[in-house]
Protein backbone atom coordinates (compact mmCIF):
# COMPACT_ATOMS: atom_id res chain seq x y z
CA UNK A 1 0.00 0.00 0.00
CA UNK A 2 1.33 3.20 -0.59
CA UNK A 3 -1.54 5.51 0.77
CA UNK A 4 -0.15 7.52 3.98
CA UNK A 5 -1.61 10.25 6.31
CA UNK A 6 1.04 12.52 6.67
CA UNK A 7 1.13 15.06 9.62
CA UNK A 8 4.41 17.62 9.15
CA UNK A 9 5.75 20.75 11.59
CA UNK A 10 3.46 19.94 14.63
CA UNK A 11 5.05 22.22 17.14
CA UNK A 12 4.94 20.46 21.14
CA UNK A 13 6.68 22.49 23.44
CA UNK A 14 8.30 19.99 26.21
CA UNK A 15 10.74 19.74 28.35
CA UNK A 16 13.74 18.00 26.71
CA UNK A 17 17.65 17.97 27.55
CA UNK A 18 19.79 16.95 29.21
CA UNK A 19 21.91 20.49 30.65
CA UNK A 20 20.24 21.24 34.07
CA UNK A 21 18.92 24.99 32.08
CA UNK A 22 16.99 22.92 29.74
CA UNK A 23 15.29 20.06 32.75
CA UNK A 24 13.70 23.90 33.73
CA UNK A 25 12.68 25.26 30.33
CA UNK A 26 10.35 24.63 27.49
CA UNK A 27 11.32 24.05 24.39
CA UNK A 28 9.81 23.39 21.07
CA UNK A 29 10.12 20.29 19.34
CA UNK A 30 8.74 19.68 15.51
CA UNK A 31 7.34 16.58 14.45
CA UNK A 32 6.88 15.11 11.58
CA UNK A 33 5.25 11.52 10.65
CA UNK A 34 4.15 10.01 7.76
CA UNK A 35 2.00 7.26 8.68
CA UNK A 36 0.65 3.92 6.24
CA UNK A 37 -2.76 4.23 5.71
CA UNK A 38 -5.36 3.06 2.99
CA UNK A 39 -7.12 6.10 2.11
CA UNK A 40 -9.57 4.21 -0.08
CA UNK A 41 -12.24 3.67 1.84
CA UNK A 42 -12.57 7.25 3.64
CA UNK A 43 -11.78 8.48 0.00
CA UNK A 44 -15.29 6.99 -0.70
CA UNK A 45 -16.95 7.47 2.22
CA UNK A 46 -16.06 10.98 3.11
CA UNK A 47 -16.52 9.44 6.76
CA UNK A 48 -14.05 10.30 9.92
CA UNK A 49 -14.74 6.67 11.30
CA UNK A 50 -13.12 5.28 7.99
CA UNK A 51 -10.30 7.80 8.18
CA UNK A 52 -6.88 7.74 9.97
CA UNK A 53 -8.25 10.37 12.50
CA UNK A 54 -5.13 12.80 12.24
CA UNK A 55 -6.33 15.56 14.80
CA UNK A 56 -6.47 12.39 17.59
CA UNK A 57 -3.18 11.51 16.39
CA UNK A 58 -1.85 15.14 17.03
CA UNK A 59 -3.56 15.25 20.10
CA UNK A 60 -1.99 11.94 21.44
CA UNK A 61 1.49 13.38 20.86
CA UNK A 62 1.15 16.14 22.28
CA UNK A 63 -0.59 14.57 25.19
CA UNK A 64 2.28 12.18 25.28
CA UNK A 65 5.55 14.57 25.00
CA UNK A 66 3.89 16.91 27.46
CA UNK A 67 3.39 13.92 30.08
CA UNK A 68 7.07 13.89 30.96
CA UNK A 69 10.40 15.21 30.99
CA UNK A 70 12.57 13.54 28.32
CA UNK A 71 16.38 14.04 28.16
CA UNK A 72 16.83 12.53 24.44
CA UNK A 73 15.06 13.27 20.66
CA UNK A 74 15.60 9.63 19.89
CA UNK A 75 13.31 8.48 23.19
CA UNK A 76 10.91 10.80 21.96
CA UNK A 77 10.69 9.46 18.70
CA UNK A 78 10.63 6.10 19.97
CA UNK A 79 7.60 6.45 22.20
CA UNK A 80 5.69 8.51 19.50
CA UNK A 81 6.09 5.36 17.27
CA UNK A 82 5.59 3.08 19.58
CA UNK A 83 2.06 4.93 20.68
CA UNK A 84 0.37 5.89 17.21
CA UNK A 85 0.60 2.21 16.10
CA UNK A 86 -0.66 0.60 19.28
CA UNK A 87 -3.50 3.59 19.95
CA UNK A 88 -4.59 4.02 16.13
CA UNK A 89 -3.24 0.48 14.35
CA UNK A 90 -0.98 1.84 11.83
CA UNK A 91 1.23 -0.48 10.75
CA UNK A 92 4.38 1.12 9.44
CA UNK A 93 5.73 5.27 10.10
CA UNK A 94 8.09 7.26 9.61
CA UNK A 95 8.50 9.99 12.23
CA UNK A 96 11.22 13.01 12.95
CA UNK A 97 11.40 14.60 15.54
CA UNK A 98 13.64 18.31 15.75
CA UNK A 99 15.12 20.76 18.45
CA UNK A 100 15.59 23.90 17.16
CA UNK A 101 16.76 25.13 19.84
CA UNK A 102 20.06 22.26 19.91
CA UNK A 103 22.71 24.20 18.53
CA UNK A 104 23.14 28.17 18.21
CA UNK A 105 24.89 27.81 14.90
CA UNK A 106 22.16 25.54 13.33
CA UNK A 107 18.34 25.42 12.42
CA UNK A 108 17.53 22.58 14.09
CA UNK A 109 19.01 19.07 14.65
CA UNK A 110 16.41 15.82 14.10
CA UNK A 111 16.28 12.23 14.47
CA UNK A 112 14.31 10.11 12.07
CA UNK A 113 12.83 6.41 12.38
CA UNK A 114 10.83 4.15 10.56
CA UNK A 115 9.07 1.68 12.71
CA UNK A 116 6.55 -1.23 11.44
CA UNK A 117 6.21 -3.01 7.90
CA UNK A 118 5.50 -1.21 4.74
CA UNK A 119 2.64 -3.59 2.85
Amino acid sequence: MTDRVLIEGLRIDATIGIYDWEKKVRQPLLLDIEMAWDNRRPGLSDDIQDALDYEAVSNELTALVQRKPYELIERVAEEAASMVMSTFAVTWLRIKVSKPTALKNAVSVAVQIERGTRD
